[in-house]
């Protein structure tokens, strides 16, 4: 009888071990899909952008070719070169500086009995101020008095007795040690009779110190004092304040290497123009010359002061205002004058689109002094017409057309030149 034997198995009778290869090939083509997809989705992007892109670049090339003169015409605001004078100016801050400013103390000890100012009154030169209680001095001033006539009465007994004591002397009728005393006696009571008369004037002029006046014109402060307060003699508390602020003063500080030229100009005889603006520095207050300059140069800041005046006729500068102030050193006479908005720099170049026959040329310039919005230059002549707009669309032979300004284009000089 033959034996059964079992049949050989296969592979596809057995089931995957756990962590077999199966799984790892269906990972690896899950991996592969995603980043297929991936790239398909990143390849639309690119090629949107660049559709979106495209028409912008070519609008930009478009637009630079016509500027170059493939394209339109470029509408420009003309600005004409004048000829004209030009100020040379130091700028710098200064600080309103009354020419006289006094805090007014008591010189004797009393009452205070009377206030005649206002807070903020303009008083003018001896206008009262403050009474001071002047009773105590005044009784001085009599008791003064009363020595002085009593020792006048006995310098006049002694002159009377010195006479008799000559007249008895001549007659041999006394001794000459008589007539020496009495001339002594009468020295002696002429002493006593000039302190008498310093103790009185001594005492009138503390009793006008009870009365006290404005010493110039000018601005009281607020009132410090009232009726009735105590005062002191020599106390460091002022009973009023008083400034003078017509005329008024600004001093300011320049540079020391501009010394030289301020002082030419006034050894030469010149009264230098001086111009105060406020705090943002465009608004002109007021304007005055040059007073004076300092003795001294500051070695710690290489400045020196300066000291103009103003007659502030409309009180316009305040004392201890800070303000710009700007000093006309000297004028530069026909010079050539544009706008400075129509200079143009590339690095250390500066220069002008100057307009001919329609077309613009770069034209090389030396800016020199400027002066509110106009700059004096070298390079070009005046009545020569210049850009003044458009500069981002401009370039070397540009064609050009002159658009009408809404605004003057062209900026005057302070003084034109005959």
């Amino acid at each position: 009888m033959a034996e059964e034997h079992p049949a050989p198995s296969t592979p596809s009778d057995h089931p995957d071990p756990p962590g077999g290869s199966k799984p790892k090939r269906s990972l690896v083509k899950r991996i592969i899909v995603w980043l297929v997809i991936l790239l398909v989705f990143a390849g639309l992007f690119v090629v949107v952008f660049r559709q979106k892109s495209a028409p912008q670049t070519a609008a930009q090339s478009g637009g630079r070719r016509g500027a170059a003169g493939g394209g339109g015409p470029v509408s420009v605001v003309p600005a004409t070169a004048k000829k004209g004078d030009i100020g040379v100016y130091q700028e710098a801050i200064g600080t309103v500086t009354p020419v006289y400013t006094t805090y007014v103390t008591s010189q004797v000890t009393g009452l205070i009995v009377a206030v005649h100012y206002t807070e903020g009154q303009l008083v003018h030169k001896g206008d009262p101020l403050v009474d001071i209680d002047p009773r105590q001095y005044e009784a001085n001033v009599t008791q003064a008095q009363g020595t002085l006539d009593k020792d006048t009465q006995v310098l006049g007994q002694a002159k009377m007795d010195l006479e008799r004591y000559r007249t008895a002397w001549a007659k041999n009728a006394i001794a000459k040690q008589i007539l020496d005393d009495q001339e002594k006696t009468v020295s002696q009571d002429e002493g006593t009779v000039k302190a008498d008369q310093g103790q009185l004037q001594f005492d009138q002029v503390q009793l006008t110190y009870c009365h006290i006046t404005a010493p110039f014109t000018g601005r009281v402060g607020l009132r410090l004092v009232d009726p009735g307060n105590l005062v002191q003699a020599n106390s460091t508390t002022p009973l009023v304040v008083v400034t003078q602020e017509q005329p008024i003063t600004v001093i300011f500080t320049v540079a020391e290497v501009a010394l030289g030229a301020i002082q030419m100009q006034m050894r030469q005889g010149g009264q230098l123009r001086v111009d105060a603006y406020d705090a943002t520095a465009t608004t002109k207050i007021a304007t005055g010359k040059l007073l004076t300059i300092d003795n001294q140069i500051d070695t710690t800041t290489g400045t020196v002061k300066l000291r103009a005046i103003f007659d502030n006729k409309n009180s316009a500068l305040f004392p201890n205002q800070f303000v710009n102030t700007r000093l006309l050193v000297k004028t530069l006479h026909n010079m050539t004058i544009i706008p400075t908005s129509a200079i143009q720099h590339n690095g250390d170049v500066s220069f002008v689109y100057l307009i001919q026959n329609g077309t613009a040329q770069i034209r090389n310039v030396k800016p020199g002094v400027a002066e509110g919005s106009v700059t004096a230059v070298e390079g070009i002549n005046p009545g020569d017409v210049v850009a003044n707009s458009s500069f981002e669309k401009l370039q070397a032979n540009s064609k050009v057309v002159i658009a009408k300004p809404t605004q003057p284009a062209t900026a005057t000089a302070p003084k034109a030149a005959p």
